[in-house]
């Protein structure tokens, strides 16, 4: 049975076992294939990926904060996995390993609006504000990025050819790990009060774009997206985009076109 994973730290939260399973399932690939999460550290990743060909997988989906090191571990890559500098996707065929990001493409995908020409303001400096920043220039955005140590904004900005503004964004995309916690803890956030948007120091004087997206995902909101929605802006939950990038990994490996809003719905517990 070809085997499949999402390898992270943690992963102890992930919903994409359930999700591809569901996916499988309507494919009518269940019997035949099989997805499990692994969890593990920055030091043990590249033993654990050279050893699972060997144990039958076919293919992964990296995670947080695996993203760059993955891309590094590949003996081929697409070409927006090598301009973005990272991957979420590797594939195991013919006894090498081939690089893909996913992200890229969820994120394009799922914006309400076009984005040609717009203010965008990436929050972040890894491996998924790289695939945002990419996703968006590629669109035609006017791209700047945002992040709490300002070397690696610099830094990452003057490689990918994008500005440090953060004055009056259309876009926002949160591609940080802020959030995480909240978004897992058992309280929900409506017990709580007002978002806190204290770790965004930018949003101090209010939170104003038309579109906000946050890649965290969790068993409630985060408060950027409750911000964000109770300012009026469309939101897009990172619920919406591990769907989207999980169908495109699922493609790439199967061959066969997964049900999208199947895999929304058992990422979003609702199946």
């Amino acid at each position: 049975m070809p085997r499949l994973a999402v390898l992270g730290q943690p992963v102890s939260h992930s919903r994409s076992p359930a999700m591809h399973t569901a996916a499988l399932t309507e494919m009518g690939l269940a019997a035949e294939w099989a997805y499990e999460a692994i969890e593990v550290s920055p030091d043990g990743l590249e033993d654990l990926v050279r050893s699972l060909p060997g144990e039958g997988f076919r293919g992964v989906n990296v995670t947080v904060p695996h993203k760059v090191a993955a891309l590094a571990l590949a003996d081929d890559a697409s070409d927006a996995a090598r301009e973005i500098g990272a991957a979420n996707t590797l594939t195991f065929a013919d006894g090498l390993i081939a690089a893909e990001n996913t992200d890229a493409s969820a994120i394009a995908d799922a914006l309400p609006r076009p984005a040609e020409g717009a203010r965008a303001l990436v929050l972040g400096a890894g491996g998924s504000a790289r695939a945002a920043i990419w996703a968006l220039r590629e669109a035609g955005a006017v791209v700047n990025v945002w992040n709490r140590t300002l070397e690696k904004a610099q830094a990452l900005a003057g490689e990918m050819g994008v500005g440090l503004d953060t004055r009056d964004p259309a876009i926002i995309v949160n591609a940080t790990t802020v959030g995480l916690r909240e978004a897992n803890e058992v309280q929900p956030l409506v017990e709580r009060g007002e978002p806190d948007l204290k770790p965004f120091p930018l949003f101090d004087d209010g939170l104003q774009a038309e579109v906000v997206m946050d890649l965290v995902y969790g068993l409630h909101e985060t408060n950027l997206i409750k911000a964000a929605r109770a300012a009026g802006a469309l939101t897009i939950d990172g619920l919406e985009i591990l769907a989207r990038q999980g169908a495109a990994s699922l493609h790439l490996w199967t061959g066969v076109e997964p049900p999208l809003e199947t895999m929304k719905a058992a990422a979003k517990g609702l199946t």
